[in-house]
């Protein structure tokens, strides 16, 4: 059975910014790269640092694309399919995000 889990308001997440959230038991690091309702959310572990630290990274865009810059190492992870840039053979799980009614919600 699927299920969504409501984390947050949309508004707790500032627009351009990353933050962390225990969703049924993983750490999840939720994105809003912009003014826009959207949101994206993966794995908040960094596979390279070993470290919970996704959720503080810088957002960025590089070939049309959303990425975060892990805040230790730098490598860049897409927010839609959890891929590395610089290391293809690494990835981040990512989970399906939404919003609705305002309210971020995410299925693991």
């Amino acid at each position: 059975m699927s299920k969504w889990i409501k984390v947050c308001e949309l508004d707790n997440i500032y627009p351009s910014t990353g933050v962390c959230a225990l969703v049924d038991g993983k750490q999840v690091a939720i994105f809003r790269p912009s003014e826009e309702n959207k949101v994206y959310a993966i794995n908040n572990m960094d596979p390279f640092a070993r470290s919970n630290v996704l959720s503080r990274g810088v957002i960025c865009e590089h070939q049309q694309q959303l990425w975060v810059a892990s805040p230790l190492k730098k490598q860049r992870f897409n927010l839609i399919d959890g891929s590395c840039l610089e290391n293809s053979e690494v990835s981040v799980e990512t989970y399906q995000a939404r919003i609705t009614d305002g309210q971020v919600e995410i299925h693991l």
